[in-house]
């Protein structure tokens, strides 16, 4: 169990010796974290809206895109790294939303053994498995696209990009 305690507006989180599986979930959950960072950098776009946002993919996906293009014009870009940068989102994209169609689907069934009188314990649990692995390789390609988006930038705009980053998110 975690607890908070804050003082002067610090905040202190304190928890009892995790065991090996609680380690290994937290680990998963720092993957899953690094992914949607991932999303974040390479787009300059933080997930608002609320819980509704994937209602309408076309929407979103014209939100990332003028997010992106906004980005990519302070940064100076070239028609080129725009191109090559745009191909990054579109391929991400497809795959973030493919990930979120399964994890509807795999929400349904888990809502339907919880339902039900006697819930499939391991069924339920290779579902949670199941979602970690799909969730911890899109964290893979949202950090590949990354790197690909690092190597068609120039240092100058990796470095304006870095401290965007930075002061958008903190230390």
């Amino acid at each position: 169990m975690l607890s908070v305690a804050a003082s002067r507006g610090d905040v202190t989180w304190s928890h009892p010796a995790l065991h090996p599986g609680e380690k290994a979930m937290m680990k998963r959950f720092a993957v899953v974290g690094s992914a949607m960072l991932a999303v974040a950098l390479l787009s300059g776009f933080a997930l608002r809206g609320g819980p509704r946002w994937g209602k309408d993919p076309e929407r979103v996906k014209q939100l990332v895109t003028w997010k992106l293009d906004d980005k990519l014009d302070t940064l100076d870009a070239t028609e080129s790294q725009r191109q090559s940068i745009h191909a990054v989102k579109e391929r991400l994209f497809s795959d973030g939303m493919q990930m979120m169609k399964e994890h509807r689907a795999v929400r349904e069934e888990a809502f339907q053994q919880l339902s039900s009188d006697t819930p499939d314990r391991q069924k339920l649990h290779a579902l949670v498995d199941a979602r970690i692995e799909a969730m911890r390789a899109f964290a893979h390609q949202a950090t590949d696209a990354a790197l690909e988006v690092h190597g068609t930038l120039t240092p100058r705009q990796r470095q304006e990009l870095a401290e965007q980053f930075r002061q958008h998110v903190g230390p």
